[in-house]
């Protein structure tokens, strides 16, 4: 019996100490609280967009094959179609061709060109290079041409290209 008695009376002592010793923090709290007010800002107005009606059942399909190519233009037909017998040199990339020299054959001007180990000889209106380019002028020092190139819209434009004469170092 004593020691519930005891335990009664520690009980009371520690309930009572925990009252008091937050009770001015509780007071300071509540006095504090009545002067704060909250400062929230009201929302803004919400703006009201227009329903529009969106129909697109007659309307192309963006994905079709039709629409995915570029639009030919009224620009130069194709010259893979000109019916010309193709000459040896258009085989080759102009870059790989080699101007070695010029000479005159009957007043007119011939140049001398290599292709791997052949020699070619060239006139003006000769084709050579893969992109259908004819021979418009031979100097002394460089071979002139006219390509024809397609461009990103698929027309044929012209392009000038030279060649220039390849100089021989001697062997000592």
């Amino acid at each position: 019996m004593k020691r519930i008695w005891l335990l009664l009376a520690a009980t009371s002592l520690l309930a009572a100490c925990g009252s008091e010793e937050h009770e001015d923090l509780r007071t300071w709290m509540t006095q504090e609280a009545k002067g704060m007010q909250a400062r929230i800002q009201p929302l803004p107005k919400l703006t009201e967009f227009p329903v529009v009606a969106y129909d697109a059942t007659e309307l192309s399909d963006p994905f079709q094959a039709s629409r995915l190519e570029p639009e030919k233009r009224g620009g130069r037909a194709n010259p893979r179609n000109d019916g010309r017998r193709r000459e040896p040199l258009e085989a080759y990339p102009l870059e790989s061709l080699q101007m070695v020299g010029m000479m005159h054959m009957a007043g007119k001007p011939v140049a001398l060109v290599r292709a791997d180990k052949n020699l070619f000889q060239i006139r003006a209106g000769n084709y050579l290079g893969q992109n259908f380019g004819v021979v418009t002028r031979i100097t002394e020092n460089e071979l002139t041409l006219k390509e024809l190139v397609e461009d990103a819209n698929g027309d044929w434009i012209e392009r000038l290209s030279t060649i220039q004469l390849q100089e021989q170092e001697t062997k000592k």
